[in-house]
């Protein structure tokens, strides 16, 4: 590829076709040899199996590789080695290399680009699904962290849509539980916009205005001179893994305070401006050693309507007073319609397993009994329901804000917390008013020069 196509990489059909081939071989040969062990009792060995899944999604880069990070985040989801390797997607993927990096970094900056930095690793620091990072010291001695995208990634994204529009429409066929066509186009218009670093780099702007208060949570600060369509260059916060973390102590006070700055991390942005980040996996956030989190990645960031936000705090109260008039008034506000009294009753299952360590006042797991075994046997519950009645579309807006709860809730898991969920979760929603979080959303949107919703 020139220097010349390589800047413009615009999403051709030869990309594509490339894309097609790369996942029919690498993966469809890796699915056969699962088929074979489950019905023609061929041996597997689990352990090979899932390392050579890893490589080959780590090879496919792009969406595949983000569904499997999201699969190893949840527990008891997979079997303990497909989990651990797969867990190594969500900063360890395999990286590109140094001719790959130098014909990325001329594209963006230049010829002369490595005049911009006093040095620049040569080895990324850190490699996931759309892009690796590689540790670098600018001019003015600030140490940074430059975040590259791979080549061609338009044409992957649009690629894996295509083949994810079809593996719906076969879902859709004999299972009508779930019209997934909402999911579809969130997740699509989603994953376009991780692929713009400028939008990118706004969205790091505005988390970094609203959570400016919070002792807690570190946000890196965009490097606008040193960054372009492709780059995103940010100062480097220093941190280690949720798992490098969890091998390292068993001090439960230092678990709780990490889960507490998770959780404000996450819901200080939602209930006060309407924003959620919407890729809560374990690669995209460090810890440091005083339990503070560093979040590091804003490709995917969704931006409410403020009525939505009060929906999710009135079906709160609907399910603690048992107020079905105020739960239809929610799930309406999110965008369901023809709520039934048996349609109200099958959502409100995964309501309550969801909301349940909020309507609670003591501290407690954000779990009981059997963990993610447990959330497996609501879902099934509500989908044989939801089956029976005929199905129903979640709205889009749905999507990351069950993505955010499951995810988080797998890191809660992980750190096996214990904590008063409930004083959290009112503390948070004092004093919630619609209009003043329009007003917040409105200012801080417009300060980094996105539009409200």
């Amino acid at each position: 590829m020139s220097d010349e196509d390589f800047g413009r990489e615009e999403s051709r059909l030869g990309g594509r076709i490339r894309r097609y081939a790369r996942v029919g071989t690498s993966v469809g040969g890796l699915a056969a040899q699962v088929v074979g062990s489950r019905y023609l009792g061929l041996n597997l060995d689990r352990g090979q199996h899932s390392s050579d899944l890893r490589a080959a999604l780590g090879g496919l880069k792009g969406p595949l590789m983000k569904a499997a990070q999201i699969l190893a985040t949840i527990p008891d989801a997979l079997p303990p080695e497909y989990a651990e390797d797969l867990r190594q997607l969500q900063s360890n993927a395999p990286a590109m290399g140094w001719p790959f990096v130098k014909r990325r970094m001329r594209s963006e900056l230049g010829p002369d680009w490595q005049k911009n930095f006093k040095s620049f690793g040569h080895a990324a620091a850190a490699a996931a699904s759309l892009g690796q990072v590689h540790e670098a010291i600018g001019l003015d001695g600030r140490h940074l962290a430059c975040k590259l995208q791979y080549p061609d990634m338009q044409s992957a994204v649009e690629a894996d849509l295509q083949q994810l529009k079809i593996l719906f429409g076969i879902y859709r066929r004999y299972d009508r539980a779930i019209d997934p066509s909402n999911i579809f186009a969130e997740l699509s218009d989603r994953l376009r916009e991780e692929l713009d670093y400028h939008r990118e780099a706004r969205h790091m702007e505005l988390y970094r205005i609203m959570l400016a208060g919070e002792a807690g949570v570190e946000v890196p600060e965009p490097v606008h001179a040193l960054s372009g369509e492709r780059l995103l260059t940010m100062t480097w916060l220093e941190g280690e893994s949720l798992m490098a973390f969890l091998e390292r102590t068993d001090d439960v006070g230092q678990r709780n305070q990490v889960a507490m700055n998770m959780f404000r991390a996450w819901y200080v942005p939602f209930y006060y401006y309407g924003v959620i980040h919407g890729d809560p996996h374990l690669g995209n956030y460090t810890l440091r050693e005083d339990g503070r989190v560093n979040l590091l990645d804003f490709g995917c960031i969704r931006v409410f309507d403020p009525r939505f936000v009060k929906g999710v705090i009135d079906l709160y109260f609907a399910l603690e007073r048992n107020d079905e008039a105020l739960a239809v008034q929610a799930y309406e506000s999110w965008g369901f319609t023809n709520i039934s009294k048996d349609l109200l009753d099958a959502l409100n299952i995964w309501a309550k397993f969801l909301y349940a360590p909020l309507l609670e006042d003591k501290p407690q797991p954000i779990m009981e009994g059997e963990g993610g075994m447990y959330g497996a046997r609501v879902a099934n519950e509500v989908h044989r329901e939801l089956k029976r009645l005929g199905g129903v579309r979640p709205p889009r807006e749905f999507v990351l804000m069950d993505r955010a709860a499951i995810g988080l809730g797998s890191v809660f898991m992980h750190l096996k917390a214990e904590i008063n969920w409930h004083r959290l979760f009112h503390e948070m929603i004092a004093g919630f008013d619609v209009d003043r979080l329009r007003e917040r959303q409105r200012e801080s949107l417009t300060a980094v020069g996105l539009s409200p919703p």
